[in-house]
C-alpha cells in the first residue's frame, strides 16, 4: 500500500468523498485507484476477471502466452512514462524492435512510420500485474447495479453479494456495458447519456496462431489491406518471448467482425487463418490456435471529452474510449 505519510488529503470540494468503488480493472481503473490512493482515498476496484487487465489481455499457449488484446502502446506524454516507471517498474515493459510495414491499396507494402512501441514483458499483463500489486483488487466479481443509501452507493453482484457502501463510483467498462449498470441502477438519465458512445463501439475477432517455422519474415508487424484482417504480428518477436517456433496474433477488421460476431470460433479461425495464408504466400499450416472475440474492442467516436463525472451522483466514467482509444488514453 502507498505510504499513508506520502498521501495527501482530498481537496475541499470533494471533501465528502473519503472511499470509491472502481469497476473495471483495465489500465483506467488500475490507474485510478493508484492515484486516489496517492491523494489519500480508499479505494477499491472491482474485476468480474480472474485478474486484472482489461484489454492489456494475454492467452495462454502452449510454453508460453500470445497477448490477444492491445498489442502495443506508445508514449508520447513524459507523465505516462513517469507513471509506469513509479507504479509498474521499468522491468514489466519494454520496447519492441520489430520490423512494421503497411499495405497500400496496391497491395505495395511500406514501411510504418518509425516510432517507439512498447509492450509487456514477459506478456501485455506484466503491466497491469504490476500495477495492481498495492492496491485492494476484488476479483471474480461481476457488479450487476449499484443501490443508492444515505451512506453512499451500494455495490450489489451478480451473485447477490454487497459490498460498500462507497461515497463515489468510478466505472471503466465499455460504454455498453457502462450503460446497462446504470440502467440497471435506476439511473435512465445518466444511462441515456451513453446511447451515442454504444453506437460507435466497434468488435473484433483475434485469433493466435502457431507455427513451427517462421511463416513470414519481412516484417514482425502489418497493417494489411483485407476484407477478413486488420492486423497480424509475429508475437514471438516481442521481447521476454522464448517460444519455440512463432506465435502470430490476428486481428479482425471491425466490420467483419460484427458480420460474424456470433460465428463459431471454430469457422472464425479458420477463415482468418486462411486468409493470414494467402497475404504471407506461405504454405504452412499451423499446428496450434486459440481464439477470442472482443465484442467491445474500440471506439469510433469522434467526441473524447477524456472522462465523465457525474457530480450530483458522484459517478465517473473513464476508459480509452473517452480518451482517443490508444493504451496511453487509458
Amino acid at each position: 500500500m502507498i505510504n499513508k505519510s506520502e498521501a495527501t488529503p482530498p481537496h475541499s470540494s470533494t471533501a465528502t468523498i473519503r472511499s470509491v468503488a472502481i469497476i473495471g480493472s483495465g489500465l483506467a481503473g488500475l490507474t485510478a485507484a493508484i492515484l486516489l490512493q496517492q491523494k489519500g482515498y480508499q479505494a477499491t476496484v472491482y474485476e468480474k476477471s480472474r485478474g486484472p487487465g482489461g484489454r492489456l489481455s494475454a492467452k495462454r499457449v502452449g510454453g508460453g502466452s500470445a497477448d490477444v488484446g492491445a498489442q502495443y502502446f506508445t508514449i508520447r506524454n513524459p507523465e505516462f512514462h513517469q507513471f509506469l516507471e513509479r507504479y509498474a517498474g521499468a522491468a514489466s515493459y519494454a520496447p519492441w524492435h520489430g520490423q512494421f510495414g503497411y499495405q497500400k491499396a496496391s497491395k505495395k507494402w511500406e514501411p510504418f512510420p518509425d516510432e517507439e512501441r512498447y509492450v509487456g514483458v514477459p506478456r501485455m499483463t506484466a503491466i497491469s500485474r504490476a500495477l495492481s500489486a498495492d492496491i485492494e483488487l476484488v476479483a471474480e466479481t461481476r457488479i450487476q447495479k449499484l443501490e443508492k443509501n444515505p451512506e453512499g452507493w451500494t455495490l450489489v453482484s451478480t451473485d447477490d453479494e454487497r459490498y460498500g457502501p462507497y461515497e463515489a463510483v468510478i466505472i471503466t467498462a465499455p460504454p455498453a456495458q457502462a450503460r446497462d449498470l446504470l440502467a440497471d441502477s435506476d439511473l435512465p438519465h445518466l444511462a441515456g447519456q451513453l446511447d451515442e458512445p454504444v453506437r460507435h463501439v466497434q468488435p473484433c475477432w483475434a485469433v493466435a496462431a502457431h507455427f513451427q517455422e517462421a511463416p513470414f519474415e519481412r516484417y514482425d508487424g502489418m497493417r494489411v489491406q483485407s476484407h477478413i484482417l486488420s492486423w497480424v504480428a509475429n508475437n514471438s518477436s516481442k521481447p521476454g518471448r522464448d517460444d519455440v517456433g512463432q506465435w502470430w496474433v490476428l486481428h479482425g477488421r471491425s466490420d467483419w467482425s460484427h458480420a460474424n460476431q456470433d460465428a463459431p470460433a471454430e469457422q472464425v479461425a479458420g477463415e482468418m487463418i486462411r486468409e493470414f495464408l494467402a497475404i504471407t504466400g506461405t504454405d504452412q499450416q499451423p499446428d496450434d490456435q486459440v481464439s477470442h472475440r472482443w465484442l467491445y474492442a474500440k471506439s469510433s467516436d469522434p467526441a473524447t471529452p477524456g472522462h465523465l463525472w457525474f457530480a450530483e451522483e458522484h459517478i465517473g466514467l473513464a476508459g480509452d474510449w473517452l480518451s482517443g482509444g490508444r493504451v496511453e488514453g487509458a
